[in-house]
C-alpha cells in the first residue's frame, strides 16, 4: 500500500430489518462474517467489515435494522444503528425495492447524518416490470439530495461491484485503519457465535430466534490443528429449550452441523463444535447479560 493518494473511510449500512444489509456486506467481502436469515432483526450489534486493496480501505459498518423497539435489547439495537450514522464518511441507506415504499423513514434517516448518502435499492431482481423500478427510483430520489441512487441485488451480486466502485470514489485520502489481511475487527469467537445463532434463526420456529443468544465458552486449537469450540445457546423458557434441542437432540444436531460447516469455511481448518442449551429467564431485559453479549 504505497500509493500516496491512498483512500480510506467508514461507511455505515443502515435500513429497516430484513432489507438485506448483512447479505450485502457478506457479498462485498466475499465471506460470511455476518449472520443472515429471512427473519427480521438477525443483526443485533454493529459489525465492521473491512475491504482492502492496494489503493483503498473501506470499513463498512453493518447495523441492526431500525424498528419499533420494545425490549431493552431491541432498544439497544436501534440505538446502535443510529449511533453508527454519526462520524462517518458515507451512509448507505438500503431499502427493499420489492416492499411497499416507506418515504418517511427514508427522508428522516437520510437527514440524520451530515455525510453523503447513497440510496441503495436492493432486491431489484424481484421488481417487474422495469418501468416500476424506474418510477420508484425517481420518487425516492426526490426525498433527499442523495449522492447516488444505486439499484442492486445483494443475493445475486448484480451491480454490487459498481456500488463498491462508487463508494471508493467518495472516500477521502487517508491511511489504512486496519491490517490489509483482515475482514473484520470482530474476534473469531464472536463471529463463530453469530454463525451458530444464524442457524438457530434459520432452523427453528418463529418464536425461538428472538429469545436466543449464543455465548462461546471456549475456543482452543488442539495439537492436531483442529479448533475445539464449546458454545451455549441461551433461551428464555424451558419450552424454547425443547424446541432448540428437538426430538432426541435432532434439532441441536442440525444446528451444530450447519454451523460447523460455515465456521470451517471461515477458519480454513477442521472444527469440533459442542453446543449446549441453557434457560436464562428474561435475559433480553437484563443489563448484565446484554453487556456480556456485547448488546449494550
Amino acid at each position: 500500500m504505497k500509493n500516496n493518494k491512498f483512500k480510506s473511510g467508514f461507511v455505515s449500512i443502515v435500513g429497516r430489518p430484513n432489507v438485506g444489509k448483512s447479505t450485502l456486506l457478506n457479498r462485498i467481502l466475499g465471506e460470511k462474517i455476518v449472520a443472515v436469515s429471512d427473519k427480521p432483526q438477525t443483526t443485533r450489534t454493529t459489525i465492521r467489515g473491512i475491504l482492502s486493496d492496494e489503493e483503498s480501505q473501506i470499513v463498512f459498518v453493518d447495523t441492526p435494522g431500525i424498528h419499533a423497539a420494545r425490549s431493552r435489547m431491541n432498544r439497544a439495537m436501534v440505538d446502535a444503528a443510529y449511533g453508527a450514522i454519526s462520524g462517518i464518511d458515507l451512509l448507505l441507506l438500503v431499502v427493499d425495492a420489492a416492499a411497499p415504499r416507506d418515504d418517511d423513514f427514508v427522508r428522516q434517516t437520510a437527514a440524520k447524518t451530515g455525510a453523503p448518502v447513497f440510496l441503495v435499492l436492493n432486491k431489484v431482481d424481484r421488481v417487474e416490470p422495469r418501468e416500476r423500478l424506474l418510477e420508484m427510483m425517481a420518487a425516492l430520489s426526490s426525498l433527499h439530495p442523495f449522492a447516488e441512487v444505486v439499484p442492486i441485488s445483494a443475493q445475486s451480486g448484480a451491480n454490487v461491484e459498481r456500488l463498491v466502485e462508487l463508494v471508493r470514489g467518495r472516500l477521502p485520502e487517508g491511511v489504512p485503519y486496519f491490517p490489509d489481511d483482515i475482514l473484520t475487527d470482530q474476534p473469531e469467537k464472536v463471529v463463530c457465535a453469530e454463525l451458530v445463532r444464524e442457524k438457530v434463526f434459520r432452523l427453528t420456529g418463529e418464536e425461538v430466534p428472538y429469545a436466543t443468544a449464543v455465548v462461546v465458552d471456549s475456543f482452543k486449537e488442539r495439537e492436531n490443528g483442529v479448533i475445539a469450540i464449546a458454545a451455549t445457546i441461551l433461551v428464555e423458557r424451558e419450552g424454547q429449550k425443547g424446541i432448540v434441542i428437538g426430538r432426541k437432540g435432532a434439532m441441536l444436531k442440525r444446528i451444530g452441523q450447519a454451523a460447523r460447516q460455515d465456521i470451517e469455511r471461515l477458519l480454513g481448518t477442521r472444527v469440533f463444535l459442542e453446543l449446549y442449551v441453557k434457560v436464562q429467564e428474561r435475559w433480553t431485559e437484563r443489563t448484565a447479560v446484554l453487556r456480556e453479549l456485547g448488546y449494550e
